[in-house]
C-alpha cells in the first residue's frame, strides 16, 4: 500500500481550518488551502480514500470514464483513457493524490464534535482536539445507508441487507432476491445477482434512465461538452428536488450501449412498482410503475433532443441521432408478492445514502438532518462543506466535478479568514 505523505501534526493544537475527512473532496480542499497558504490539516476517521476502500461493492466501477477523471493539479495519465475505474484503482488514484499534493492528513483519527467555541470551532477527535477559525466538512454524502420504514417488517428468517453490506453474490443464500431501488447501485445489483444464478425483482420508484454511449460517444462526453454539467445550483428551478435526484441507470462498461429495466427484464428480472410497505410477509407494491417509466422515458428523450440541438447548432461531425425502445411494462405489473412463497431469501435496499453528522455540535441541520448551506457555504460563520450532489454545479458529486467547488469556496474562505467573519450564508463567488 502506498504510504502518504503528511505533516507531523500535533494530537492537540491550533490552526486556521480543520478539514474532515481525507477523501477526494478533502484532499481538493487541501489543495487549495495550501495555494493560499492557510495553515490546515486534514482528519480522517480510517485511511486515505476510507470509504471507497472499505463500503463499496467488489464489482463496481466508476460511472464516468477515465479521462474525466481528475482532480486539481492531477488527472488520469493510464492507457485506458475510455474505460472505467474499478474501486482498488480509484484507491490509488486518490492515494497518488495525496502524494502529490502533500496535504497534511492524520489518519486513523475519528471526529467526535464540532462545537462553536469562543468564536471559532473546537474540534474533539480521539487523537485529543484541534482549534480552528474555520472548518471544512468533506465527510462525504454516504455514510448512513437509507432504509425504509418497510426494512423494519422483513419476516425473521429474511436476510436484509443494504448497499453498504452488500459486496458480491457469493455472500447470497440461494433462492430469489428482492431489490428495493432502481438507480444506478440497484441496477447494477439486479443484473449482476440475476447472472450469479439467482431469481430477481426490482421494486422500481423514481429513476433516471441514460444510455452509456449516444451518437458515437460517451454520455458524459455530451453532458462535459454542452456544460449541462456546469448548470449551477442557482440555474435550477428546484434545487432542493435537484440535490435528491437518484444517480443515473449507468455502470462502467462499454460492454451494452444501454443498462435498463429493459435489459434486465430481457434476462428474467421481475419489474415491479415502488415498494410501499410489508405486512404479513406480503410485499406491496405500487400501481404507478408505468407512470414511473414513462416519465424516464420522457426525461431521457428531452435530454437526447437537448444534445442533438447543441450538436446541430455547433456543426459537430458525429453518428446520427437515434431513440431508445420506450420501457416495457407489464400489462397487470404485481401489486403483492408473498415473499416466502416466493422464495424471497434475501432483501437488498439500494435506497440511497445519507450523510453522518452525529458529530456535528453546531445548530446548522434542517428538519431532515441535512446541512443548510448556500452554495457550501454553510449556515455558520467559517464553515463550509464540499462533496454534496449539486452542491454549486450538476457535476459536483463526480470526482472532476470537486475541483471547481472547491477552488471556489476556498477562494471565500481565505477572505473569511484574512478579512474578517462575512457572516452566516454569505454566498461563494
Amino acid at each position: 500500500m502506498i504510504n502518504v505523505i503528511r505533516q507531523l501534526i500535533r494530537p492537540v493544537g491550533t490552526t486556521d481550518v480543520v478539514v474532515i475527512g481525507a477523501g477526494h473532496a478533502g484532499l481538493a480542499a487541501s489543495y487549495f488551502l495550501s495555494k493560499h497558504a492557510i495553515e490546515h490539516v486534514v482528519l480522517e476517521r480510517g485511511e486515505v480514500a476510507n470509504s471507497w476502500r472499505n463500503e463499496r461493492w467488489d464489482s463496481l466501477k466508476l460511472l464516468t470514464p477515465n479521462w474525466q477523471s481528475r482532480l486539481p493539479g492531477f488527472e488520469y495519465a493510464g492507457e485506458d483513457p475510455d474505460g472505467f475505474m474499478s474501486m482498488p484503482e480509484v484507491v490509488e488514484f486518490i492515494e497518488e493524490y495525496a502524494k502529490f499534493s502533500a496535504s497534511p492528513v492524520q489518519t486513523d483519527t475519528t471526529v467526535q464534535s464540532v462545537q462553536r467555541h469562543l468564536g471559532a470551532y473546537r474540534v474533539v477527535t480521539n487523537r485529543g482536539v484541534w482549534h480552528a477559525k474555520a472548518v471544512v466538512i468533506a465527510s462525504g454524502a454516504c455514510n448512513i445507508a437509507n432504509k425504509p420504514r418497510a426494512s423494519q417488517d422483513v419476516p425473521e428468517g429474511i436476510a436484509s441487507l443494504t448497499a453498504h453490506d452488500f459486496r458480491n453474490a457469493d455472500q447470497l443464500e440461494p433462492g430469489g432476491v428482492l431489490i428495493v431501488g432502481a438507480s444506478a447501485t440497484g441496477l447494477q445489483f439486479a443484473d449482476e445477482i440475476r447472472k450469479a444464478g439467482h431469481e430477481v425483482t426490482i421494486a422500481t420508484g423514481e429513476h433516471v434512465r441514460l444510455p452509456r454511449t449516444y451518437r458515437g460517444h460517451d454520455i458524459q462526453f455530451w453532458m462535459h461538452i454542452t456544460g449541462l454539467l456546469n448548470e449551477g445550483y442557482e440555474e435550477v428551478d428546484d434545487v432542493s428536488r435537484a440535490r435528491g435526484l437518484p444517480s443515473p441507470q449507468l455502470v462502467g462498461s462499454h460492454d451494452a450501449q444501454i443498462l435498463d429495466l429493459n435489459r434486465l427484464s430481457d434476462n428474467s428480472v421481475k419489474i415491479v412498482g415502488r415498494l410501499m410497505g410489508i405486512s404479513n410477509g406480503t410485499a406491496q407494491f405500487s400501481g404507478s410503475l408505468r407512470n414511473v417509466c414513462a416519465l424516464a422515458d420522457l426525461k431521457m428523450n428531452r435530454l437526447l433532443a437537448a444534445i442533438d440541438d447543441w450538436i446541430e447548432n455547433n456543426a459537430v461531425l458525429c453518428d446520427a441521432p437515434e431513440r431508445f425502445e420506450a420501457t416495457r411494462v407489464d400489462d397487470n405489473p404485481s401489486l403483492l408478492m408473498d415473499l416466502e412463497g416466493n422464495d424471497i431469501r434475501t432483501v437488498i435496499w439500494a435506497t440511497g445514502f445519507r450523510p453522518d453528522y452525529s458529530w456535528l455540535d453546531v445548530p446548522v441541520l434542517d428538519r431532515k438532518g441535512r446541512i443548510r448551506h448556500e452554495g457550501g457555504v454553510v449556515d455558520a460563520p467559517g464553515m463550509y462543506v464540499l462533496g454534496l450532489p449539486m452542491l454549486r454545479r450538476r457535476k459536483s458529486s463526480f470526482i472532476h466535478g470537486i475541483e471547481d467547488d472547491a477552488r471556489d469556496l476556498m477562494a471565500h474562505l481565505d477572505h473569511f479568514i484574512r478579512e474578517g467573519s462575512m457572516g452566516s450564508g454569505s454566498r461563494a463567488a
